[in-house]
C-alpha cells in the first residue's frame, strides 16, 4: 500500500493510504491548494486536481454531525404545533409558527449542503 505525503501551508504530513488522504480532505484538513505526493513518484500534485478527492462527498454521519438532528426535531415539533393551531382555528398563530418552521428547515438544508461540499 502506497503512502502519501501532503504538503500544506502549515507543514507536511505522511498518510498511510489514499483513503486517509481522502478522509483528511473531507474533514477539511487537506485543501485544494495543498500538494500531494504518492510514494514512489517524484511529481507533486495539487489536491484540487485529483479527481477522486474533488468528487469525494461527506457521508451521512459527517454531514449530520453537531446540532443538525436537534434542528430537525425542533422543526418537526414546531410543524406539528403549527398544524394543531391551524386546525383549532388560530390561523395567525399557526401561520406564524409555520413561517418559523420554514426558516428553520431552510437553515438546516443550507447548512447540510455546505457541509457536504468541504471545499466548494
Amino acid at each position: 500500500m502506497a503512502k502519501y505525503r501532503v504538503k500544506t501551508k502549515d507543514g507536511e504530513l505522511t498518510y498511510g493510504s489514499f483513503r486517509e488522504v481522502e478522509w483528511a480532505w473531507l474533514q477539511g484538513l487537506v485543501g485544494p491548494e495543498d500538494e500531494v505526493l504518492e510514494e514512489g513518484t517524484s511529481r507533486w500534485r495539487r489536491a484540487g486536481s485529483i479527481p477522486l478527492l474533488v468528487q469525494a462527498r461527506r457521508q451521512g454521519n459527517q454531514v449530520w454531525g453537531g446540532t443538525q438532528m436537534a434542528w430537525i426535531v425542533i422543526g418537526v415539533v414546531m410543524a406539528s404545533t403549527a398544524l394543531y393551531l391551524i386546525s383549532r382555528g388560530r390561523y395567525l398563530a399557526g401561520g406564524l409558527v409555520a413561517l418559523i418552521v420554514a426558516m428553520v428547515l431552510f437553515r438546516v438544508t443550507v447548512s447540510a449542503y455546505k457541509k457536504s461540499r468541504p471545499h466548494g
